[in-house]
Order: C-alpha cells, then sequence, then structure tokens
C-alpha cells in the first residue's frame, strides 16, 4: 500500500468520494458496503485505527452542526420501527455523518500512506495550478507551528492571569493580534531562509512515479467495486432474501 504510485491512490479515493457523496439525502443502508475500502486500507497498510477515529472525532462536530438541524425542518415520517416512527430529517441526519466518516476516513488515509508530499506531487502530475498546490504544501506543514505558537501563547496568559479563568473578548483579540504579526515575521524569515537554500517553487520527490500493473489492478479494481456498490444496493436485496427465506 505505501509504495503504491500516489496517483494511484489519489484517482482511486477521488472516486471513493464521488461515489459517496452521490447518494442522496435519505439514503443510509446503501452506503454502509464502503466501509470496506477504508478497512482494507487500514489493515493491509498497517495502520493505527485509533489514531485515525481520534482524528475524525476531532473535526466530527461540524458534520453534526451542518445536519442537527435537520430534524427540526424535516419531519415527515419515513421509517416506522413499529409505533415508532423516524422522521425524515433524521434520516438525513445519519446519512450526512456516515458521508462524513467515510469521506475524511479516505483523506487520511490517502494521507497516511502517501505522504501530504507525495499527494501534492501526485496533484501537479495531474494538472492543477503549481501555485494552488505550493499554497496548500505550506498549509499543511506550517499550520502545526502556527498552532503550536496560539498554545505557548495561551499558555503564557494563563501563567500570568491568576485572578481569571475565562477569556475576556478584549484579551481574545489581543492574542489574535499578536498571533498574527508573529506569524507574518516567521513567514517573512521562512520566506529568505528558503530564499537563501535555492528554493525555486518545485517539490521534488526522492523516489520517482512509475505506472505499473499493480497500480492499474489497484485503480480498476476498486473503482470497479465502488461501480457496483453505488448501483446495487447490497444490504437491501440480502435483506429482501433473507426475509423471503424466512418466510
Amino acid at each position: 500500500m505505501h509504495r503504491l504510485d500516489p496517483r494511484a491512490k489519489l484517482v482511486t479515493t477521488l472516486a471513493f468520494i464521488i461515489a459517496v457523496v452521490s447518494f442522496d439525502k435519505y439514503t443510509i443502508s446503501a452506503m454502509t458496503p464502503f466501509f470496506i475500502y477504508p478497512v482494507v486500507l487500514v489493515s493491509l497498510g498497517g495502520l493505527p485505527p485509533g489514531y485515525l477515529l481520534k482524528k475524525i472525532l476531532i473535526v466530527s462536530p461540524f458534520a453534526i452542526l451542518i445536519g442537527i438541524f435537520n430534524p427540526l425542518i424535516d419531519r415527515e415520517v419515513l421509517i416506522r420501527i413499529g409505533t415508532l416512527g423516524i422522521s425524515g430529517g433524521w434520516v438525513s441526519f445519519v446519512s450526512i455523518i456516515l458521508r462524513f466518516i467515510l469521506t475524511i476516513a479516505a483523506a487520511l488515509i490517502l494521507v497516511s500512506l502517501t505522504g501530504f508530499n507525495a499527494v501534492c506531487s501526485a496533484l501537479l502530475k495531474f494538472g492543477v495550478p503549481r501555485p494552488f498546490v505550493t499554497q496548500l504544501l505550506f498549509f499543511y506543514r506550517y499550520i502545526f507551528v502556527l498552532t503550536d505558537e496560539a498554545e505557548r501563547m495561551v499558555r503564557a496568559r494563563s501563567f500570568r492571569a491568576f485572578n481569571s479563568v475565562a477569556m475576556d473578548f478584549r484579551t481574545f483579540i489581543s492574542l489574535i493580534g499578536n498571533l498574527l504579526l508573529r506569524t507574518l515575521n516567521r513567514a517573512e524569515r521562512i520566506y529568505l531562509a528558503m530564499c537563501c537554500r535555492g528554493f525555486d517553487g518545485n517539490i521534488r520527490m526522492i523516489r520517482p512515479m512509475r505506472i505499473g500493473y499493480r497500480e492499474i489492478v489497484f485503480v480498476l479494481g476498486w473503482i470497479a467495486l465502488f461501480v457496483f456498490l453505488r448501483y446495487f444496493n447490497i444490504p437491501l436485496k440480502l435483506g429482501i432474501l433473507i426475509t423471503g427465506f424466512l418466510k
């Protein structure tokens, strides 16, 4: 998994995301077989499932914020389980959460198996404008530096504010302003250091990219499975088959 060409994994991940987001808002059961893709890649790639789950949980409030109002807007009952009626808002909310988990997991697995530099190089090979890819690469590299700087500022403020636990609005604005100034100064120093070292805007990789039979089989096999799962609701057909057999 780690040695496959980055372009093969990028194309497969994009096809997976397109297949997942193409379902309508009330689809739940048809998306569950798509979990086979992240599960197989995590198993074959030797990735820690707990680490990926932690990353998904960190950004999960965004998905919850998007779909939390659906039960209030869409109250028409779509599913009945005995006397319990489930509205379309709850169904669409669960559908949004499933899409979020699948797509974010696929993106995290792509970066974990490939490396962000290799993903950016693959984007360049596909014709994505170089300035956009360079900015994306720098954003990924220095967002962690910015986060560490913000944590140090908040920690320093807490050490100096013994009588105040909460942060008021004026203090928050002051911290944001200082963080912006520090960011601009550090960006200038980084730019000068990169110019001194001969950076010309090109992203170079030590390992060359090469498409072989393994990459072709990987891409075509997964895309064929995605197309099959997209147009055939396997859980629904199995449920009908089991129900008919029991009758």
